[in-house]
């Protein structure tokens, strides 16, 4: 039986991925109303469920939160690493001219790193924190939201021709 009770880092690593998705909708790419009217509807539901499903795990398990140091500590930070890739992304993104290629472009060799690493990073922490439905949970998010963010890239790629 996990500990439930609230995350103090799992409502961290929430903030981390809302904030820039937030500022985001003001600041959508050109042309991204155009690509997201063919998705995938069962990558979609994926998406979906694994967001839903995350985001009440994230809060709901202290086993996210701190405790002795110890060799799964490495898991925690390397998540938090991987988390602030993830918002430098976002500067990178913001400070850019907004286009697609922009959005979706690679970083330091990662494939769509506005999706990937936020599932990289709540992976790592659902391993830290030895919750087995988060590393479900996410996986089914991962699916969904890379496979969703792939599909854009190959559209783009497709069409830039």
């Amino acid at each position: 039986m996990r500990n439930f009770g609230f995350s103090y880092i799992g409502l961290i690593y929430l903030l981390m991925l809302f904030i820039p998705n937030i500022i985001w909708t003001k600041n959508m790419p050109k042309g991204y109303n155009e690509i997201v009217k063919d998705e995938n509807r069962i990558l979609l539901l994926f998406e979906r469920v694994g967001q839903v499903t995350v985001t009440c795990l994230a809060v709901i398990f202290t086993d996210f939160n701190l405790r002795n140091l110890s060799i799964w500590s490495i898991w925690l930070l390397t998540s938090f690493i991987i988390m602030l890739l993830y918002e430098i992304c976002w500067v990178r993104y913001f400070k850019s001219n907004h286009t697609l290629e922009d959005f979706y472009g690679s970083f330091l060799g990662i494939p769509v790193p506005l999706a990937s690493l936020p599932i990289i990073g709540f992976l790592l922490l659902g391993i830290y924190g030895k919750v087995v439905w988060m590393v479900i949970a996410v996986s089914m998010l991962g699916i969904g939201h890379i496979g969703i963010h792939l599909q854009h890239l190959n559209y783009i790629k497709d069409n830039s021709r």
